[in-house]
């Protein structure tokens, strides 16, 4: 049964157990996997980097490992048909545009319950997609 079913819905996943719990949830809220999106964002190579300086390790390469590494995931857990892109930037940043440019109807992502100094220090992706999305944002809550 679809909650509120959406056209287009977008799932940040960074590899962590909460954040497939949240893609769980929105497979319920589309009526078909082709319309779930799936971004996951690297960080930039910094030009000081090893890698970058030795030239063993470009953006290319990291997004090619990243994605099979997240279609793995996603064949596991049953979630084949779903659309997956790689993007590199500032996560919020990233996740809030790329729910622009498909026009999605929703985000799906989850909060991992950071302490309040930790909070103040580095912020939350969480509530910079919902500062910064266009569309409504549904954050869940790790179980505690």
């Amino acid at each position: 049964m679809n909650w509120l079913p959406r056209k287009t819905v977008v799932v940040p996943i960074d590899f962590s157990d909460d954040s497939f719990a949240g893609l769980a949830t929105a497979v319920e809220m589309v009526d078909d996997p082709a319309n779930l999106h799936v971004v996951h964002v690297l960080p930039n190579l910094e030009p000081m980097d090893p890698g970058v300086i030795w030239q063993t390790i470009d953006d290319d390469s990291r997004s090619e490992h990243a994605e099979k590494a997240l279609r793995r995931e996603l064949s596991d857990r049953k979630c084949d048909g779903v659309q997956v892109v790689i993007r590199f930037g500032d996560p919020g940043h990233e996740i809030a545009q790329y729910a622009k440019e498909l026009d999605a109807g929703l985000v799906v992502v989850t909060s991992h319950g950071q302490t309040a100094l930790k909070h103040l220090l580095i912020g939350s992706v969480a509530e910079r997609v919902v500062r910064l999305a266009h569309c409504p944002v549904l954050v869940l809550k790790e179980e505690s």
